[in-house]
């Protein structure tokens, strides 16, 4: 992840696993993940209405702040330290990423990959 700003060192002092969405399974047609990876966060529960990538509408359920820069549409987070598949722990899918500038330290930009 780099070096972390003061800011974020300061805010993000939670846990999140994160699961890539890697493809689909040959055989089943089963969406597949990467192994689960940990990263510090800082995080919400908010219900908003909001609009995917794809123009998709849809209701937050909640939102991870983080300079983990690598979540895209599609992946699979989960609040706290995880071991195994996203399924079985009840991952959330992430359906968006707003990126922000990191205007204190400009080390790091900060993100927020909603659920």
């Amino acid at each position: 992840m780099g070096l972390m700003s003061a800011s974020s060192a300061w805010a993000n002092t939670s846990k999140f696993t994160y699961w890539a969405l890697t493809g689909l399974d040959d055989w089943t047609g089963a969406k597949t993940y990467s192994a689960p990876e940990v990263y510090a966060c800082d995080y919400s529960a908010k219900s908003e209405r909001m609009t995917d990538a794809n123009g998709i509408e849809f209701t937050s359920r909640q939102t991870i702040y983080t300079e983990f820069s690598g979540a895209k549409q599609g992946d699979m987070v989960l609040i706290g330290t995880h071991t195994g598949d996203p399924i079985t722990a009840k991952a959330s899918e992430v359906r968006s990423v707003l990126r922000s500038a990191d205007t204190f330290d400009g080390l790091a930009d900060d993100f927020e990959v909603i659920t």
